[in-house]
């Protein structure tokens, strides 16, 4: 039976630009799935206190769920060839603190 994995929906919008001529007047949205839940995700890197700024917390974790979901479907993807080591140790070193 194939592990059931939580089903977000981001929706990112421009609030402000420095170059007026990269205005996207659209907002990006699309959905995807991570095999973990995010909010708890970012509650418990929010409570490590890793950075001085909460929004970084958020960004933070935020961030490396959709990266870290990518790499792990396309694991044997050749862009992820060297990474993949540095990466795991990296996650070890996250959890640990």
């Amino acid at each position: 039976m194939a592990k059931k994995n939580n089903k977000y929906q981001l929706t990112l919008e421009q609030v402000s630009v420095k170059d007026e001529s990269l205005k996207q007047e659209q907002p990006v949205s699309f959905e995807f799935e991570n095999h973990d839940e995010i909010f708890q995700i970012i509650n418990k890197v929010e409570e490590k206190q890793l950075f001085d700024n909460k929004s970084d917390a958020k960004e933070f974790a935020v961030g490396l769920k959709l990266f870290s979901e990518v790499m792990l479907r396309n694991r044997k993807h050749p862009l992820f060839e060297e990474f993949s080591p540095a990466f795991a140790k990296f996650m070890k070193k996250l959890k640990s603190s």
